[in-house]
């Protein structure tokens, strides 16, 4: 049986990292999606001088437009396709090419209604937007290796194709299906993941529980809508499954594509953001050849630059160094319930802040603001009002600053803390019937971040069992779910030597989803000195004092302490005087377990403390709210000074410093002007 970390070799084959090619566009790429099927071929010509005005080195060309290339089953014209690639070279422009196969067109449904999607309550869905196809579909794979067939075959060789774009947003909008040819495909991975040892898929299952017992394969289901509370480990294995089957679709596109054209990289756009958790990315990162990602910034967000740097250390962890932006905004989106505008200099500094996260490419959706159509009210880098206006000049004035960084390209992080995330333990920790429906993994996980992103203190993220060497620190905020291996790295980091910090209602379950018994935090229990009984969720809005200062949110627990020290305890309510964090000498290293979650400032006050003990410094002193990030290059640091405040600031910087986006040196100190971002080179750190 394969760990919940990878998936079953019979249904998908690993990539060596050795095979992996790289992009050939200089510098920083900057560009974004260029339909210019929307518009009349006049207007290409123009879309050539604009975009040699702003900068622009790459575009992502052919995502949607599965209709015209292939206007009826295996009847193919290209010639619009031609056309443009031999525009975009002729202007120096390299195409990021795309397989169309985020959206099949209509003709393709007609053929094969069954391709159509169904959702969990068994309404079949219609085409008409775009990701309406069951990821399992037959047809659609068929289809769809067609297509991408084709396009390798014609323009393997063509000058301007620099990249593959594989699909578009893989799980957006079609995650899951729960269609029979759906339920087909999940026994399949399910018998490849319990080696077809239905006994074994019991255990991990629980079928003893309700009744639920399977005598044979044909009996499982997906988890379709149902009168109570479905089976929690079928819903995790489900999940498993549909982050698994669209990797599989990606890694045949991938395959066909390297088939015609064995050097050009591929990449498809992954979706590290608020709003999105379909799928594994840890295990969908070692097959890509560059990793790519999408970012939007949630109008609800009063800090959203911290979404911004969490999502950039995140895909620069999933990638093991630099990545691409593949898309984001210049300004509004177009589906929230409201989109608001960025705010002066805030394009500017959203996209300098990617790239001090490792971004060594910026792309925007998309290059001309659509006149029709359901994005049409979606910002791009050439807006509806033209060239007249502070987005244009925005854009205009972002292709220097980025022309300037070009030396920074390939540059890494430097972090002496990791952070653990895992989506086996989001998606566990976020099914019905928890302790406490309150809790949401990504918000854990911001709140410890964020005071590590005040006070200017670098982060890698990890999973559960990477290798933890090059680290003095590991922050595990929520891991509701872990297996023997992740548990056994993570406490052996400790015993090691080094500070491994816990919080509430982590190592509870196994990778099957079952409790750990004997006490909690289950497997974390010895390694923390601590052991509870009983869990105490607070209610929305409820609070506790805590000794010393601060409150309590969301949870408590009956601590009690079997070799730990009480940092801080709870001065009210069941739990009065029972310890709320706690500290304990574990090996050669340090534990701590958060059993509650902290008001944020007391929080931040606890992990500067935890961070401080551990020798783990801010790269570089700065006023709140002003970023610091430094990118390590082969022969000199790049140090990222970005203001949030309005204000402005002073950072002081290494003697021989030059600052990259003005070419001036700054020896001493940099002048961040009020909202704007400095970009410093320091002689390498010794």
């Amino acid at each position: 049986m394969g760990r919940d970390h990878d998936p079953p070799t019979a249904l998908l084959r690993r990539r060596p990292v050795s095979a992996k090619r790289t992009l050939s566009v200089p510098g920083i790429a900057y560009g974004g999606d260029y339909n210019p099927e929307q518009w009349p071929e006049e207007v290409w010509a123009e879309d050539m001088r604009l975009m040699r005005e702003a900068g622009v080195t790459m575009v992502s060309v052919g995502i949607f437009s599965w209709a015209l290339l292939e206007p009826a089953e295996g009847s193919y014209d290209f010639s619009r396709m031609d056309r443009l690639l031999g525009l975009l070279h002729e202007n120096g422009i390299a195409a990021d090419l795309a397989t169309p196969t985020a959206a099949p067109p209509a003709w393709f449904f007609r053929a094969h209604p069954e391709a159509l999607p169904v959702d969990r309550d068994g309404r079949t869905l219609s085409y008409g937007s775009r990701q309406t196809f069951c990821p399992s579909s037959p047809a659609y794979r068929t289809a769809a290796l067609r297509i991408a067939g084709a396009l390798a075959e014609r323009y393997a060789d063509h000058p301007a194709v620099a990249m593959w774009h594989i699909h578009n947003e893989y799980g957006c909008h079609n995650a899951e299906c729960y269609c029979d040819t759906s339920a087909e495909s999940f026994r399949r991975w399910l018998r490849a993941r319990y080696g077809d040892d239905l006994a074994a898929l019991n255990h991990a299952w629980g079928t003893t529980f309700w009744s639920q017992w399977y005598y044979d394969w044909d009996e499982i289901l997906p988890p379709r809508a149902t009168g109570a509370v479905p089976n929690p480990t079928h819903q995790l294995d489900w999940r498993r499954f549909c982050s698994d089957e669209l990797l599989s679709l990606c890694t045949a596109e991938r395959e066909v594509l390297a088939a015609a054209a064995p050097d050009i990289p591929a990449t498809t756009n992954f979706m590290v953001m608020q709003n999105f958790d379909a799928l594994d990315y840890w295990r969908w990162a070692p097959e890509l050849d560059v990793v790519s990602n999408d970012h939007y910034l949630m109008s609800a967000d009063p800090a959203s630059e911290i979404d911004v740097a969490m999502s950039g250390d995140l895909v620069r962890s999933l990638a093991g160094g630099p990545w691409l932006l593949m898309e984001h905004s210049t300004g509004a989106v177009n589906w929230q319930p409201v989109n608001r505008a960025k705010r002066p200099g805030e394009l500017r500094r959203n996209a300098l802040a990617h790239v001090a996260h490792g971004a060594d490419g910026i792309a925007y959706f998309q290059w001309r603001a659509s006149k029709a159509g359901a994005e049409q009210w979606h910002s791009a880098m050439l807006p509806h009002s033209g060239t007249d206006s502070r987005i244009w000049r925005d854009v205009v004035r972002l292709g220097a600053d980025l022309k300037a960084l070009a030396e920074v390209r390939g540059s890494t992080g430097t972090a002496e803390v990791a952070v653990v995330w895992d989506w086996n333990a989001r998606w566990a920790l976020e099914l019905p019937s928890q302790p406490s429906a309150e809790l949401r993994f990504q918000d854990l996980v911001r709140s410890w971040y964020e005071p590590l992103w005040r006070e200017g203190v670098a982060v890698d993220f990890v999973r559960p069992d990477a290798d933890l060497s090059p680290y003095r620190l590991v922050l595990v905020p929520s891991l509701y779910l872990v297996d023997d291996e992740g548990t056994a790295n993570l406490t052996g980091f400790a015993e090691r030597g080094g500070t491994l910090a816990i919080g509430f209602h982590s190592g509870a379950v196994d990778e099957n989803a079952h409790v750990r018994l004997g006490g909690y935090p289950g497997a974390f229990r010895q390694a923390l000195g601590v052991r509870s009984d009983e869990l105490f969720p607070l209610l929305p809005g409820e609070q506790v004092p805590l000794s010393g200062g601060g409150t309590a949110l969301l949870w408590s627990e009956r601590v009690r302490l079997e070799g730990a020290e009480a940092v801080t305890s709870y001065e009210d309510g069941p739990l009065k005087g029972v310890p709320a964090v706690t500290r304990h000498s574990y090996g050669e290293g340090t534990t701590w377990y958060l059993a509650t979650h902290p008001d944020p400032a007391t929080l931040a006050s606890l992990l500067t403390r935890i961070r401080t003990e551990a020798g783990v410094a801010p790269v570089r002193t700065a006023p709140e709210g002003v970023e610091v990030v430094r990118r390590r290059g082969s022969s000199a640091d790049y140090l990222f000074v970005i203001d949030h405040t309005g204000r402005g600031a002073e950072v002081t910087v290494a003697d021989g410093a030059v600052e990259l986006l003005t070419g001036k040196p700054v020896p001493g100190t940099v002048t961040v002007a009020p909202g704007e971002v400095a970009v410093v080179r320091e002689p390498r750190e010794r």
